[in-house]
C-alpha cells in the first residue's frame, strides 16, 4: 500500500501526547505567575485584520496586493535548475500554491496526488506532464532532487521520512509533526544523518511585520525579547474538508506555527516550558465526544517561558467569530515593535523582504508564499541552511503538542524538549 494512501487516520493517545517523566514532571510551582500573566497578556488585544462579513475565503488565502517592484535588483545566483517534485493538492491547493513553477531556477519534474482528479489538476496548474498516483511511486524518480510536501498534517512526518530515506531534499507544509513527540525525534535525526536540506514553510515567518522584527532583532535593536505574542484565529464553526477529515475537531495547539513564530522566527530561539489554558469549545465538532482526538478545546491560550528567560503568550482559536488571522508583536530590552519599530536603536538595518525573481508571486498569508518557496530554492543552490530548519521548524511545532497536554492538565507547567542543528 502506498504510504500517502493510508486506509485509516488512526491517532492513540501514546502516540500523540506520549510525554517522559522529566518533561511533565514539572509542579505548579509558580501559579501566581502563570495565572497573573496569562490574564494581563490577555488583556492587552492585537491590531486584527478586517475581513469583509460575506468573503468565503479560507483565512490566510486573501489575495495580498502585488509589488510591482518586488522583483527589483534581483541578480540570479545560478544558471542551474532544481529539479523538484510536488506532492499534494488538497482543498488549499498548496502543491501549487508556492509558485514553484514560476521560478527560474526551478523545474518541476513530477507531481502527485492521490486523487486522479487532483493530480491532475496539480499537473496543470504546475505545467508538468509527468505524474504518480502515489508519494512512494515519486519518490523513485532519480531525475528528482527535491521535494515538496503538501500533504495531510497528520502525514507530514512519515513522508518527509519518506524522501529523506530517497536522498532528496525536502520542504513541508505546516506543522513539522502532528501531535506526536516520538516522531519529531524521528525527523530530526533523519535530518542531521541525511546532511540533506530540510524547510518548514511557516507562512508567518515572511510576513512583511515579522521579516522587519528579525531583521531589527540581528541588528541588535530589540535586545533580547522581553515578552511576545502571537495570535492564530482561524473561526471554523464547521471544520474545513481535509483528508479522512484530520481538521475535525483538532487541537488548536497541535497547530501552532503561524503564533509561535512571532518568537522564534524572530529570534531564532525556542520555548523551554509551557503552562497552557484551554476553554471548552460550544461548537460541536470540537467536544470531545466529537472528534478522534477526544478534544474539549476550540481555544488554547500558551504561556511560554523563552530561551532567552523572556515570556511569550501565543493563542490558538478556531471558536471565537470575528476578523481573524496570524499577528503578533515584540517588546525588547532596546526596543519594541508593534507595527512599527519603538525604540533606542537610531539607524534600522534594511527591513525590506528581499526581491523575488521576476514573475514569481509574493502569493498569499500575508504574501509569504514566494518567499519562502525562493528561500528554500535558494538554499540548495547555495548550499547552505535554510530559514526555517528542522530546528526552528521542530522549535515552532513541539511547544504546541506539549501545550495541549498542559491545557488537558489544567494549566501544569511542562517542559519543552529543544532541538538546534
Amino acid at each position: 500500500m502506498p504510504l500517502y494512501n493510508n486506509t485509516a487516520m488512526q491517532i492513540p493517545d501514546s502516540n500523540i501526547m506520549k510525554l517522559s517523566d522529566e518533561q511533565s514532571g514539572v509542579t505548579r510551582r509558580g501559579f501566581i505567575w502563570r495565572t497573573g500573566a496569562l490574564v494581563g497578556a490577555a488583556a492587552v488585544g492585537l491590531r486584527q485584520v478586517a475581513q469583509a462579513a460575506d468573503e468565503k475565503v479560507i483565512p490566510g488565502f486573501e489575495k495580498s496586493a502585488e509589488d510591482p517592484n518586488a522583483s527589483k535588483g534581483w541578480q540570479p545566483i545560478s544558471d542551474r535548475k532544481v529539479r523538484v517534485g510536488i506532492v499534494g493538492y488538497g482543498v488549499c491547493k498548496f502543491g501549487a500554491a508556492f509558485g514553484f513553477q514560476d521560478h527560474p531556477n526551478v523545474e518541476i519534474v513530477a507531481v502527485s496526488d492521490l486523487i486522479p482528479e487532483r493530480c491532475a489538476e496539480l499537473a496543470k496548474a504546475t505545467r508538468c506532464t509527468k505524474t504518480y498516483p502515489s508519494l512512494e511511486e515519486l519518490v523513485k524518480d532519480d531525475k528528482i532532487e527535491a521535494i515538496f510536501i503538501a500533504t495531510d498534517a497528520p502525514h507530514h512526518a512519515q513522508h518527509c521520512l519518506e524522501v529523506l530515506k530517497h536522498g532528496k531534499h525536502v520542504a513541508t507544509a505546516v506543522p513539522a509533526v502532528f501531535g506526536s513527540l516520538e516522531d519529531a525525534e524521528r525527523v530530526f535525526e533523519a535530518v542531521k544523518k541525511s546532511g540533506l536540506k530540510y524547510m518548514m514553510f511557516e507562512t508567518s515567518a515572511f510576513h512583511e511585520d515579522l521579516y522587519a522584527m528579525r531583521q531589527i532583532y540581528n541588528s541588535g535593536g530589540l535586545g533580547k525579547l522581553v515578552y511576545s505574542e502571537g495570535e492564530y484565529y482561524h473561526y471554523m464553526e464547521q471544520p474545513i474538508d481535509s483528508y479522512k477529515g484530520w481538521r475535525v475537531g483538532l487541537p488548536p495547539q497541535f497547530y501552532p506555527t503561524h503564533s509561535n513564530a512571532y518568537y522564534s522566527c524572530v529570534t531564532g530561539g525556542s520555548f523551554t516550558e509551557v503552562s497552557c489554558i484551554g476553554m471548552p469549545s460550544v461548537v460541536e465538532h470540537l467536544k470531545p465526544a466529537n472528534n478522534a482526538y477526544k478534544n474539549p478545546f476550540g481555544t488554547e491560550i500558551a504561556l511560554f517561558r523563552t530561551s532567552e528567560g523572556g515570556t511569550s503568550r501565543m493563542a490558538v482559536s478556531w471558536d471565537t467569530p470575528g476578523s481573524g488571522g496570524e499577528m503578533g508583536r515584540v517588546r525588547g530590552q532596546r526596543g519594541s515593535y508593534y507595527g512599527k519599530y519603538q525604540g533606542q536603536e537610531k539607524k534600522l538595518p534594511n527591513i525590506k523582504r528581499p526581491a523575488l525573481p521576476p514573475g514569481v508571486s509574493a502569493g498569499s498569508h500575508g504574501g509569504s508564499h514566494g518567499y519562502l518557496m525562493n528561500e528554500f530554492v535558494t538554499a540548495i543552490l547555495l548550499n547552505r541552511k535554510p530559514l526555517v530548519d528542522v530546528g526552528m521548524a521542530l522549535n515552532l511545532t513541539v511547544g504546541g503538542i506539549v501545550a495541549h497536554h498542559s491545557a488537558l492538565k489544567d494549566g501544569e507547567l511542562m517542559k519543552v524538549p529543544q532541538y538546534k542543528i
